[in-house]
């Protein structure tokens, strides 16, 4: 499996749904990084299951430093993170090693790793495996908090439901901890109460809905990334798809640019505090793949969770006929919700990755 990402700083995610944990080795993280441990439980709290939003599938998501930090700073070995699982149901899955669920992993990674991938929960195709992503995020995030960059993500849109845009929108620490805190995080209370009633509305008729994640990374300086193949967007982009559930990521305008006109779509420059910079961000922070000093927006967008208790029509692999299946097990109405945090992290680790390959170990 390829389950390393990474250039100067290398992440490997390891463990299954229903295994005895999850877990991931960040290799190349700096050494003198403070490890707050209470922002770290804080980030890993976001993400957990539990909640009318969420699976109520209980996991504490309690993650264990087993190397690389000593006496609260990170030491330069590999730092491994490991979340064991504590609250698995295993015989919800026993059924369906012959009966693939509509839109999963199911049927291709059987085809993939020829029947021997563990399919109970998803396996190593499950959200579970997001967990072990917002603890190297949190690290990031501490190490990225002493360039002073910051990132913050919100739900953009849940099925039909938009939010606000951070387009044009000041961005600070206390903004992004306000939308943090809220059940549902949309910039606008009245679009989030609507959003909310959609995804109970979806979980009370055994269906799901999708959603859009928006994300900001502020304060990258100007000059950073390496075209062509190694461009800002790319490795964003490139982490973000391996979060399950993505299935498009689009950056600034993205496709809504080419609906426009260059008169309408050119970052012209200005003179702001004795710098030149772009005078808006349709380009979402890059050009040319290289980041312009603005923030880095982009947004990626979430099918509806793929297993519901609504009947669906699936073959059965072992009879070749069809027989209708209902999803059992515990499962999100909107995975959107609980991926804010896991983008905003894979954005943070991304983030690093390019800041250490400018800079080094050193700070400037």
């Amino acid at each position: 499996m390829g389950s390393t990402w990474g250039r100067i700083l290398k992440i490997s995610v390891f463990g299954e749904s229903h295994g005895a944990g999850v877990g991931i080795v960040i290799d190349g993280f700096p050494a003198g990084i403070a490890v707050d441990e209470e922002f770290i439980r804080l980030e890993m709290a976001r993400r957990a299951p539990g909640g009318r939003l969420a699976t109520p599938r209980k996991e504490s998501d309690e993650c264990e430093i087993v190397s690389g930090v000593y006496k609260g700073t990170t030491t330069g070995a590999p730092v491994c993170g490991m979340i064991r699982n504590t609250n698995t149901r295993s015989a919800d899955y026993l059924d369906l090693a012959d009966v693939p669920r509509p839109s999963h992993a199911d049927l291709t990674s059987r085809q993939r790793y020829k029947g021997y991938s563990d399919l109970r929960g998803g396996g190593h195709f499950s959200g579970r495996l997001t967990a072990p992503l917002v603890f190297a995020g949190a690290l990031c995030k501490l190490y990225l908090k002493g360039y002073g960059v910051m990132i913050g993500a919100h739900l953009k849109s849940v099925g039909a439901i938009s939010d606000d845009s951070f387009e044009n929108r000041h961005m600070d620490r206390e903004f992004f901890d306000r939308l943090a805190g809220r059940e549902l995080p949309f910039i606008s209370e009245e679009a989030g109460a609507r959003a909310m009633a959609e995804i109970l509305a979806r979980k009370a008729d055994g269906d799901s809905v999708g959603g859009v994640v928006e994300c900001a990374v502020a304060g990258m300086r100007a000059g950073l990334g390496s075209p062509m193949f190694d461009a800002v967007e790319s490795r964003i982009a490139d982490i973000v798809f391996a979060v399950p559930g993505v299935k498009g990521v689009e950056f600034g305008e993205g496709f809504n640019i080419a609906r426009m006109f260059g008169s309408q779509a050119n970052d012209k420059y200005c003179v702001k505090d004795d710098k030149i910079c772009p005078e808006t961000n349709n380009s979402g922070g890059c050009l040319g793949g290289i980041t312009t000093g603005a923030p880095i927006i982009f947004r990626a967008a979430f099918k509806p969770t793929a297993s519901i208790a609504k009947p669906q029509l699936t073959a059965n692999i072992k009879t070749g006929t069809m027989e209708e299946l209902s999803v059992p097990g515990r499962h999100d109405p909107c995975i959107a919700v609980r991926a804010v945090p896991v983008i905003e992290a894979v954005s943070a680790i991304a983030a690093t990755d390019i800041m250490l390959e400018a800079f080094g170990y050193e700070r400037t």
